[in-house]
């Protein structure tokens, strides 16, 4: 993801991150699989989706700890 990518995400509402999150795990799942099959075209892309994965929990933890302090 783009930093420009990050920020607009930063906008999104914890709901929306959420469903992000769970359409990354399913094709970070989806990869997994291809890959134990022999059928992955491209295994770098593993790579990106696990990096998205973990920049959408760091912004969900963010907002999280936002709420609180306010």
């Amino acid at each position: 993801m783009k930093a420009r990518e990050v920020n607009e995400l930063r906008s999104n509402s914890p709901q929306e991150l959420s469903g992000k999150l769970n359409d990354l795990k399913a094709e970070l799942f989806n990869l997994r699989f291809q890959l134990a099959t022999g059928q992955l075209e491209n295994p770098m892309r593993i790579r990106e989706v696990k990096k998205s994965i973990a920049q959408i929990k760091t912004i969900i933890r963010e907002q999280e700890l936002k709420a609180v302090r306010q």
